[in-house]
């Protein structure tokens, strides 16, 4: 068999063995889901999947980091069709919350993520992927003048913590009101950041 062909093979089980996990651990949630399950779902041996993966938390882990960075790419998407910085940050920070109330992106990120790699390991995930692009967007406006001159670094959690937590009370709503709702207190709450 050519060496290629084995590195394809290599990496098709990886894609499946996140893809089933992925499905899996967003239907059932983590604690539902076991190591058997996911290697008959993706066809492959348990071997596998620790050669790859090394067990079920770096698989979810791994499933957790997909899942942060397609939040990202939506996020970005929708905020960089807009030119002026204030309306960027603003629709970005509406993206991450209707994102959010994806009940696959609620159960892998908001339920599981911090439940099964703690609240430490899943905070710094966040800062790594979502809260570091949120602290440019508002440095940038604290250097264009459009909010006022302040340390960044508290307002970047304040900001983060509050969608975090509003996106977390978006997964058990079940009023479709709460999402327009919320984004409307978001606006709100961004508005009374503005330089006057």
């Amino acid at each position: 068999m050519p060496p290629g062909t084995r590195a394809q093979q290599r990496e098709e089980t990886r894609r499946a063995l996140l893809r089933e996990g992925r499905r899996l651990f967003a239907a059932r949630g983590y604690g539902a889901v076991g190591l058997s399950e996911i290697v008959q779902a993706t066809g492959v041996t348990k071997g596998a999947l620790y050669h790859h993966f090394g067990g079920k938390a770096a698989l979810f882990r791994a499933v957790l980091e997909q899942v942060q960075g397609e939040v990202g790419d939506a996020v970005a998407r929708a905020a960089d069709v807009h030119e002026d910085s204030w309306t960027r940050l603003v629709v970005g920070c509406q993206a991450f919350l209707t994102a959010s109330t994806d009940p696959d992106i609620q159960q892998i990120l908001l339920i599981d993520g911090p439940a099964v790699l703690g609240w430490a390991a899943w905070r710094a995930m966040d800062e790594a992927a979502s809260a570091r692009h949120l602290a440019e967007a508002l440095s940038d406006l604290v250097k264009e003048g459009v909010i006022a001159p302040q340390p960044v670094a508290p307002l970047t959690h304040l900001l983060s913590g509050a969608m975090n937590e509003t996106a977390l009370w978006l997964a058990t709503s079940e009023d479709p009101a709460d999402l327009p709702d919320a984004q409307a207190a978001l606006s709100r709450m961004l508005e009374s950041l503005r330089a006057r």
